[in-house]
């Protein structure tokens, strides 16, 4: 029986519009003057901080603590500025499923599993009235590796738990092969939606135990047991 089920954000959760790319691109332009710093980078299941110091590893730059503050605390100007202006939401099937695992008699713990760094995702939720949906998370502040981050989770969700989580306890739901890889380094079951920029074949090449086009597609109670 899953005890714990571990969401992605961006393109599983939410759509922004790009607003978290457009934000880095700005971000950079004004700390590191690089006009076109985004171009070209894959942001796809990536974290902030492995794709901060790429891109500034990419420019010469070798990145040091100061960098990544200076960087990132522009960048969240940036995001709250820029979610005011592009839209987005929330895709299709998310808060039916929700609301179905909190109906479940045996009602699982809900956490975030995800590459933003934690204040970039209380913004992006916070904005579409999901962050007080979780009762804790694992960021790209804790681990630049996505494995390690998921890893970070689990013990979490165990210390909240006050007993060790197994790996078949919990339910990843992402929306990229390395959302679920991630999942797969810790032993948990994999849910993958493709709401993102994956369709389900791609997705099913890397086998996740469901790959579904949206979580409007699959029964709470079936992901569950």
């Amino acid at each position: 029986m899953v005890r714990l089920v571990l969401f992605d954000i961006d393109g599983t959760l939410i759509h922004t519009n790009a607003a978290g790319i457009t934000a880095f691109g700005e971000a950079f332009r004004e700390v590191f003057h690089y006009p076109a710093a985004v171009r070209g980078v894959s942001f796809a299941g990536r974290t902030d901080t492995g794709l901060a110091r790429q891109i500034l590893r990419a420019h010469g730059h070798e990145p040091t603590p100061a960098d990544f503050d200076r960087f990132f605390a522009c960048y969240l100007g940036w995001l709250q500025h820029i979610l005011g202006r592009v839209g987005g939401g929330i895709f299709e099937g998310v808060g039916p499923f929700m609301a179905d695992l909190r109906a479940q008699p045996e009602r699982p713990s809900f956490g975030l599993l995800t590459g933003n760094i934690r204040r970039g995702a209380e913004i992006k939720l916070g904005h579409f009235g999901l962050w007080n949906d979780f009762e804790f998370g694992a960021f790209a502040d804790d681990h630049e590796n996505r494995n390690e981050i998921a890893r970070v989770a689990q013990k979490r969700g165990s210390d909240r738990m006050k007993r060790e989580l197994s790996g078949d306890e919990i339910l990843v739901i992402g929306d990229t092969p390395l959302d679920i890889e991630c999942g797969r380094a810790i032993g948990a079951r994999v849910l993958a939606v493709a709401t993102g920029h994956f369709t389900v074949d791609q997705l099913r090449e890397h086998k996740p135990d469901w790959a579904v086009k949206s979580l409007a597609e699959v029964p709470a109670t079936e992901a569950l047991r």
